[in-house]
Order: C-alpha cells, then sequence, then structure tokens
C-alpha cells in the first residue's frame, strides 16, 4: 500500500476513535509537500513557528466530528462572561387551559407535536357546555319572537290601530331580546364553542411545539384547568443573572454574542434589566433577543458582553491546545483548518486571553479542537517514521 494511503486510513480511524459514540466518517490529510525526509522537516519546522501546520477538512466533515467554529473575541480585557439559559419569548408561548369543565374524551397531540393557530388539543365533553349552547339557542328564538313582534307593532302603529306606546315597549323588548342573544353567543364562544352534545375542542392560540400536556382520556379537568403549554421555538429570549458588579456594565441595547451548548454561536440585543426581587444586592435578571442562530428554549448557554474597548482578543478555552510543545489555535480556511501559534494569557469562566497571535474576529476551531490537534500530531509523528 502507498504511504499516503497508509496515513489517510490511519487518520480517519483515529478520528473515529475520537468521535465516541456518535461516531463520524473523517478523511484528513496534513498538507506538506512531497519531499526527502531531511527537507519535510525543515519545512516543518518552518511551519511551526510561524503557525502554518494545516488539516484539510471539509464544513461538513467538521460538523461530523463535532468540531464548532466561532469568533474570536475582540477585546476581551473588557468583556462580561454569563452564563444563562434560553426559554420561550413572553409572545411565543401560551399555557392552555379548559373554557369549561368536563370529562377528557380524546387527546388530539402529544408532546413535541407541532401545531398551528387554532389547532385541536383535546376534546371535552362537558354538561355544562350543552348547557350554554342551549342558552345560546334559546335566546336566538326569543330575539327572532321579538323582532317579529316589533314588526307587527310598527305596522299596526302606523295603520293607527295600537298606541305608541305598545310600539316603543316592543321595540325595547326586541333591543333586550337581541343584547342577550348576543350575550349569550359571547357565552358560547367563551365556552369553546361546545356543540349540542356539549363536545368542546380546547384549541391553541399560538402556532408552535407542544412543549407539555396535562391531561389523558378518561380524566377530568376543571374550567380554567391545565390542558397544554405550546412555544413557538422561533421566538426565543436568553435570560441570565448578572451579579452586581456586572449588572452596573449593562444597558438596554447593548449587543451580546451568545454562545450554545453545541459551540454554535448567535448575535443578541439586550431589551430588558431588572433587579432582582432578592433584596437591594444589585443583582439583576439580564433578558436579550437573538437576532440569528438557533437556539432550542431549555437550553444552557452562556454569552460574552463587550463593556470596554481595547485588550486582548479572548477565545473558548478548549479552543488553545499544545502541539509539539507550543500553543496553538486552529484558524479555519476554505479547505480545511491552520494551526496559528499563540501566546495565552489569563484564564477563567471558560475563556483564555490570547496575548499575541491574533487579532480578534478570526473564526477558529472551538469546541472539539482536540480532534485536529489529534489529526496534525498523528500526521506529523508518521512523517518523522
Amino acid at each position: 500500500m502507498k504511504r499516503d494511503d497508509t496515513r489517510l486510513y490511519g487518520a480517519v480511524a483515529a478520528a473515529v476513535v475520537l468521535a465516541g459514540a456518535g461516531g463520524f466518517a473523517l478523511s484528513t490529510m496534513i498538507n506538506r509537500p512531497d519531499a526527502p525526509a531531511e527537507e519535510a522537516h525543515g519545512e516543518e519546522g518552518e511551519h511551526a513557528e510561524g503557525g502554518g501546520s494545516e488539516v484539510k477538512l471539509t464544513p461538513q466533515q467538521a460538523s461530523a466530528a463535532g468540531i464548532a467554529v466561532v469568533t474570536v473575541s475582540q477585546g476581551g480585557a473588557g468583556d462580561l462572561r454569563l452564563t444563562g439559559r434560553v426559554e420561550a419569548a413572553p409572545s411565543g408561548r401560551a399555557a392552555v387551559a379548559s373554557p369549561v369543565s368536563g370529562a377528557i374524551v380524546q387527546v388530539l397531540v402529544a408532546p413535541g407535536t407541532n401545531v398551528g393557530a387554532g389547532a385541536g388539543l383535546a376534546v371535552i365533553r362537558s354538561a355544562e357546555g350543552a348547557a350554554v349552547r342551549a342558552e345560546s339557542i334559546a335566546a336566538g328564538a326569543e330575539a327572532e319572537a321579538a323582532r317579529a313582534a316589533l314588526v307587527r307593532e310598527e305596522r299596526l302603529f302606523k295603520a293607527g290601530v295600537t298606541a305608541r306606546q305598545d310600539f316603543e315597549a316592543a321595540r325595547a323588548a326586541a333591543a333586550r331580546a337581541s343584547a342577550e342573544a348576543v350575550a349569550a353567543r359571547a357565552k358560547v364562544a367563551a365556552s369553546g364553542g361546545p356543540g349540542a352534545s356539549g363536545e368542546t375542542v380546547v384549541r391553541s392560540p399560538i402556532a408552535g411545539v407542544v412543549t407539555a400536556l396535562q391531561v389523558a382520556p378518561g380524566g377530568f379537568v376543571a374550567q380554567g384547568g391545565a390542558v397544554a403549554e405550546v412555544a413557538n421555538p422561533g421566538q426565543v429570549e436568553v435570560v441570565f443573572n448578572a451579579p452586581a458588579e456586572a449588572a452596573a456594565k449593562l444597558r438596554v441595547g447593548a449587543p451580546l454574542r451568545v454562545i450554545g451548548p453545541d459551540g454554535s454561536e448567535a448575535n443578541a440585543v439586550i431589551v430588558g434589566i431588572a433587579p432582582l426581587a432578592q433584596g437591594a444586592t444589585g443583582a439583576a435578571i439580564v433578558r436579550a433577543r437573538p437576532s440569528g442562530g438557533r437556539l432550542t428554549p431549555g437550553a444552557a448557554v452562556s454569552a460574552a458582553i463587550a463593556t470596554e474597548t481595547g485588550g486582548y482578543p479572548t477565545v473558548p478555552a478548549d479552543a488553545v491546545q499544545t502541539v509539539a510543545g507550543r500553543s496553538v489555535v486552529f484558524i479555519a480556511e476554505g479547505d480545511g483548518f491552520r494551526a496559528q501559534s499563540v501566546t495565552p494569557g489569563r484564564s477563567g469562566a471558560g475563556y483564555t486571553q490570547i496575548v499575541e497571535g491574533l487579532q480578534g474576529g478570526e473564526r477558529i476551531a472551538g469546541r472539539g479542537a482536540f480532534v485536529l490537534k489529534a489529526e496534525l500530531s498523528k500526521g506529523e509523528a508518521e512523517h518523522e517514521d
């Protein structure tokens, strides 16, 4: 077997082992010219100084390997680091309650079901609902009879057969009966529009995903009792608990960068800052609205908030790897990743300052950078053999 083929298959095997239970198919190749051993070693030394060692990897392979590409933060010395969670925005969630008391005849959805606005969630049979429907029918009939009586009285009054007060009384009775019919129809609507048998379909007021279901067929639900919860995953906010020293530096409208549990990034803007209820500690709840990316409600996230200019760029701590005794980060390029030598500074809260080697704004491998380290180290070891 050719030497290049041996190196390629060895890289694939190492990547699969590192992937763990998830597994992935990875084909990589260390980018260096075919040259005699002495010449190759000389070029490798030059790469080590300039951070030019490369691992060829397509974006699809990188994603399959669990490698997340992130943007290097600029001015990290003045950045605040917060941890928080993703929640559905107030306008993007609904707690659906039963409009009437009754027995659960049928449940139409399950947790995780995508529903549209007005979609049915459950069917309830209610004696109360049947009574409301009957009252509405009776009120409608009375209103119709009152209107007919008014027409007759008006005709007789114009013919001079009846007195004006009889006509006025008929007009008042028709108006009263019409108002009662309107009220009865409104009551039916508020009860979920039950049919003659008292069956009511409980419907979702918004489009979204059913996140919780509190009823089951054969059960009973009281009026106002919880039936289901629906959230729109496209309308989310990120909520942080900020300590006093951090809250004092924040303002509504300030931009921040949200980093998801998988290393993905999303830009967001602070839309609200409210002091915590537990005393005058200075701590606050910070709400931010993302403008891009896919954040799942309930997910734990972190955020970088620039409060000052200047300072050193910062990267996730996982992004800094040690290769051949030097600290490197892997910069994403068109056909893979290039190992860039850096000088790390202080570390904390999962981030590391870069004193030298980065300018800020570069796209680098964050979570999963160890996979690239393993590939680079393996390729260099095979080259030395």
